[in-house]
């Protein structure tokens, strides 16, 4: 592999790995904005029992939400890069 190849695939990966984190960044915000708007209805200085349970319950399901839209995307991606 030649340097320019290689300095290539470095950029490309550290493009990839800046857009994953700042994927991850807008997931956390959605869930966070998201759970708090379904589940909490009185804020106060701390959550009851139930803010909890709702909260977790919330981001557990947009959690896996996520990650099947994703795995879909990449299988997607996979798939169309295969009929390249």
């Amino acid at each position: 592999m030649s340097d320019s190849e290689s300095v290539k695939r470095a950029v490309m990966q550290q493009v990839l790995e800046e857009s994953n984190l700042a994927n991850a960044r807008t997931l956390i915000e959605n869930v966070q904005t998201s759970c708090f708007e379904k589940c909490i209805f009185k804020p106060a200085g701390s959550l009851s029992k139930s803010d909890e349970a709702c909260v977790t319950t919330c981001m557990e399901k947009y959690m896996a939400a996520w990650n099947q839209v994703n795995a879909t995307f990449i299988a997607r991606v996979r798939r169309e890069q295969g009929n390249h």
